[in-house]
């Protein structure tokens, strides 16, 4: 069936997939759930996170990731959750608070009521996708507590199939990404290089002069000409890469699938792919997709894209931002239903306040405590 055919027929019915069947089924106790005259209480504080290497991709260089913590309370238990604001996205720390400020979840009797808090919380203002993440995280990690569960078992999953995580190795000088390769080549199975610069071949030839370990590739969108990004990829199958993550930028869908049709490697979509209504315009475009909760608005609208990304035979990927173990966490809880996972970004920072979902020989191993499955150390 030709793209643009089975995009007319199947339309945009994804927008009606309803939140798992588990999340009413583990409600045993429906006496016990939290009365209507108890509120939910929102607060939020902006927080830098400070990482153990400066961070460079095709476009940009960095040394901190600003984000904004987030907390619901509700009959004396707590839900955390994290907007994350790499500059790229274009929110910040003011954009995010100015947005919660504008949050009322008073006006709802409970924070089982999800489908409607956060469809009322995205209709709040267009965009601000990591803010209403933070929401969506801290909610969820209310809901799992109130239920004693954490959220792979609420839809259903076995956290024995997490994937290993890929972890992330910048643009860099060939000394450094040799020594941030030695450094991580000991505890991951697989290797991401961020690529798209004027260096691509010496990147990937100083990181095989320590390593044989697989690596993902993500290009950033750095890939302008699709003959180019067509001899990058065969070159880098020679050289023992596994995938390719957004070569080109990310409005050339048609370059993108004339690429994905003659790659030998999975192309994904990251910057091509934001949200739920992104997807089904993706189909023949890409191999799969990358989600991160900070592009769509939190754990509700990514475990529905995911489902739809199954239903039409593309693979998934579960990333994330620079974010503390938190986000990362959150989005772990997914990471069981993912062909693969991206999810080192609270191993790329020195102050993480959260513990959480932990990487063992290279595997992402979650934790059974309710909710995100997180605690809170500072």
């Amino acid at each position: 069936m030709k793209r643009r055919h089975f995009l007319k027929t199947t339309a945009l019915t994804a927008l009606t997939i309803p939140l798992p069947l588990g999340l009413t089924a583990q409600v045993k106790p429906v006496n016990k759930l939290p009365a209507a005259s108890k509120t939910m209480k929102l607060t939020f504080r902006p927080y830098d996170l400070q990482l153990k290497h400066v961070f460079t991709i095709s476009n940009f260089s960095r040394s901190t990731t600003p984000v904004v913590l987030t907390e619901v309370e509700y009959d004396g238990i707590t839900g955390y959750g994290e907007a994350s604001l790499p500059p790229y996205l274009g929110e910040t720390q003011a954009s995010v608070q100015d947005f919660l400020k504008k949050v009322n979840l008073g006006q709802f009797s409970s924070p089982f009521e999800l489908e409607d808090i956060l469809g009322y919380i995205d209709r709040i203002a267009e965009n601000n996708c990591a803010a209403k993440a933070s929401v969506d995280i801290a909610l969820h990690d209310l809901v799992g507590k109130i239920m004693g569960q954490p959220w792979h078992k609420i839809w259903g999953l076995d956290k024995s199939k997490a994937p290993s995580t890929t972890f992330t190795i910048g643009i860099d000088t060939p000394e450094v990404v040799r020594q941030k390769t030695q450094e991580a080549a000991g505890s991951f199975n697989i290797l991401k290089v961020k690529l798209g610069g004027a260096d691509d071949k010496e990147m990937i030839e100083a990181i095989r002069s320590v390593t044989d370990k697989p690596i993902a590739v993500d290009a950033n969108q750095g890939w302008a000409d699709k003959h180019y990004a067509l001899d990058m990829i065969y070159w880098l199958k020679n050289k023992g890469i596994v995938m390719i993550e957004q070569p080109t930028p990310k409005h050339d869908l048609d370059d993108a699938a004339w690429l994905t049709e003659r790659s030998p490697l999975p192309v994904f979509a990251d910057e091509s792919c934001q949200r739920l209504t992104d997807i089904l315009r993706l189909k023949d475009v890409f191999s799969g997709i990358n989600i991160k909760l900070m592009k769509c608005t939190g754990m509700r609208e990514a475990w529905k894209m995911l489902t739809v990304a199954r239903s039409i035979n593309m693979q998934i990927m579960i990333g994330c931002m620079t974010e503390t173990s938190c986000a990362v966490s959150a989005a772990s809880q997914l990471s069981p239903a993912a062909d693969r996972a991206d999810l080192d970004g609270n191993l790329l920072i020195t102050n993480d306040i959260y513990k959480g979902a932990a990487v063992i020989n290279g595997k992402l191993v979650l934790s059974d405590l309710p909710g995100i499955g997180i605690q809170k150390l500072a």
